[in-house]
């Protein structure tokens, strides 16, 4: 489980933050806990809207990523601090990536009360219609007496406060997953596989359906081709070296863009001998298109471009069910993201494993031999990526892939 800790305080010494970082050390192996920074958010300012600047995005899409976030607040003046209160107001203004999402909080501060009316408070602001997340009941961990609590390592020292704590993340992490179960059931169904939005990159004026969309959106953008450089961010090609050295690549490569529309694939085989088959004709055509009348196929396209899209994993990878000994063909789905981890689509590769294995033993020497303690089917459909929700597990056939053709 991935979840991301928030500190409401921007003071260089803070036992919120140092709790927060207990909590994420204590949690490893039970959940992936990132720690966010919050002293470079600007002060909030309806007049002057920086909703767009790099600090609020990041930390918006850091808590849409998050199946969960734990704030840690101290308390001022019977209340949050104004710096916590403040990253509030932005991420409830013009984007809301609280809503829905589970919410642990967790206070600490120098005397007994461990920042329970301030807790008492962000709970009733969180739980607001702009913000609508959704806080854990009960379970407030109370940290009092705080200059004493942690020895020189930023570790608790007691004991009792550890199991306590271990209680309440346990609690959370479950709490968590029903929340995202419940919410997983239909957010997949708001991909739009039709393309019908605009991006940055998306040809206009010529028609995705058109079997000469490549040609036609070539003349229309003024497409280099040929011999003409281009400058790669690690190197310096011709459009046909560029052409030669994906065309050799041993894997089927498929780009399809952050608008679901198939813009790109390798040709590195004829169509007939692909294990994924494509065509030029299909090249600009929407996922939809790319998959006509196949509900049961676009339902599950659906969930891998979610899963992808919202960062719930960078890579989902499937078997093809009816794998024989002979092939045992992988599906692999990779975000794509630019630099600032906007996300821009989707790499998908398909390969045979079977002959990388087949070399390998007559490489090494070696033998594969049934494993008497195997559980998985190897012919069953699964994404390989950690807590995968049952609910939404993608499934795929030979026909099911997100640029199958």
């Amino acid at each position: 489980m991935k979840l991301v800790g928030i500190a409401g305080s921007i003071a260089d010494q803070s036992y919120n933050r140092t709790l927060l970082k207990f909590i994420a050390k204590h949690a490893e192996g039970v959940a992936e806990i990132e720690v966010l920074g919050i002293n470079d958010v600007p002060m909030f300012n309806q007049d002057n809207d920086q909703t767009n600047s790099a600090v609020i995005q990041n930390l918006s899409k850091k808590i849409q990523a998050a199946d969960g976030v734990i704030i840690a607040t101290p308390e001022h003046n019977h209340t949050v601090p104004s710096a916590l209160k403040n990253v509030i107001e932005w991420l409830s203004y013009k984007i809301h990536p609280f809503d829905g999402k589970p919410v642990m909080i967790v206070g600490a501060s120098y005397h007994t009360q461990g920042s329970s009316r301030a807790q008492l408070h962000l709970r009733q602001i969180l739980e607001a219609p702009g913000v609508n997340a959704i806080v854990l009941p009960g379970n407030e961990f109370l940290l009092g007496d705080v200059k004493e609590a942690f020895d020189d390592n930023g570790d608790l020292k007691d004991k009792g406060t550890i199991d306590f704590l271990d209680t309440t993340l346990q609690k959370f992490i479950k709490f968590a997953k029903v929340i995202n179960m419940i919410d997983a059931t239909d957010d997949y169904e708001n991909e739009d596989l039709t393309s019908s939005n605009k991006i940055d990159t998306t040809v206009e004026g010529v028609d995705m359906s058109d079997d000469d969309w490549l040609d036609k959106a070539a003349k229309k953008t003024n497409a280099v081709e040929g011999d003409t450089y281009v400058k790669l961010d690690c190197g310096l090609l011709t459009v046909n070296q560029l052409n030669y050295m994906l065309k050799t690549t041993p894997l089927e490569l498929t780009y399809v863009d952050e608008n679901n529309q198939f813009i790109y694939y390798n040709n590195f085989l004829p169509t007939e001998k692909m294990l994924a088959k494509r065509t030029p004709a299909q090249v600009g055509d929407s996922l939809a298109m790319v998959h006509p009348g196949k509900e049961r196929v676009i339902k599950h396209v659906k969930q891998v471009i979610h899963e992808l899209r919202t960062g719930k994993t960078d890579l989902v990878s499937m078997p093809v069910p009816g794998n024989s000994g002979d092939h045992h063909v992988m599906h692999y789905y990779k975000a794509m993201h630019d630099e600032e981890g906007n996300y821009k689509g989707v790499n998908e590769w398909a390969v045979d494993l079977k002959p990388i294995v087949d070399e390998y033993l007559k490489e090494t020497g070696q033998k594969l031999v049934p494993d008497p303690d195997n559980q998985l089917d190897a012919t069953a459909g699964a994404s390989k990526k950690p807590d995968s929700k049952p609910e939404t597990k993608p499934e795929v056939d030979a026909t099911s892939s997100a640029s199958k053709h």
